[in-house]
């Protein structure tokens, strides 16, 4: 479980509060939606290519974003509090050096339409066990923390966007169309 701290000035609003598990085990009455949360479309995926060629030989270590999901709680003038979970696929093609591998994501909570409030970049290390080209793995982000401008901003202002940390090829791939997925055609 990881934690992500939005704008410590907030931080003093959540002191009266025994823990982040006792204010969802005991919520009061959203005013609004929980923040829309979701994988970005061109940083959902990532593949490694060692060599120039684009082709299945040539593929190391693939990651994708599978699922994304919240709860959140809403409690007077405080903070929206979001939990985030996030579903991971991990692949190890045919070029892969190594049974280990460290991915980074990031999570960004924005103003709809409007900008960036706060992001984080977090690792995530993957092993590979000796006859496996797969891992899934779920990351829980506890106690995101929006701030509101009132205690009527509802959590339909904000989204909580995920996505893996790219180079500026990875990008340029994904945009593309093209997809290798190392589970492709198996299961």
């Amino acid at each position: 479980m990881r934690s992500l701290a939005l704008l410590a000035a907030f931080a003093a609003t959540l002191s009266g509060c025994s823990s982040t598990g006792a204010i969802f085990e005991n919520p009061e009455a959203n005013i609004g939606p929980c923040p829309s949360a979701f994988a970005l479309h061109d940083a959902h995926r990532l593949v490694e290519f060692h060599g120039e060629d684009i082709v299945y030989d040539n593929v190391g270590f693939t990651g994708e974003i599978t699922g994304v999901r919240t709860l959140c709680s809403y409690y007077g003038e405080r903070p929206i509090l979001a939990n985030l979970e996030i579903d991971f696929g991990f692949g190890r093609g045919p070029s892969a050096q190594g049974r280990e591998h460290n991915y980074q994501y990031f999570v960004a909570v924005t103003r709809r339409d409007i900008g960036v409030i706060h992001r984080e970049t977090f690792p995530l290390n993957v092993r590979f066990g000796s006859e496996e080209d797969r891992q899934y793995l779920t990351e829980t982000i506890d106690a995101i923390s929006i701030p509101r401008a009132d205690p009527d901003t509802s959590g339909a202002n904000f989204e909580i966007l995920v996505g893996f940390e790219l180079t500026g090829e990875q990008l340029a791939y994904n945009r593309s169309g093209r997809r290798f997925r190392v589970a492709a055609g198996q299961d």
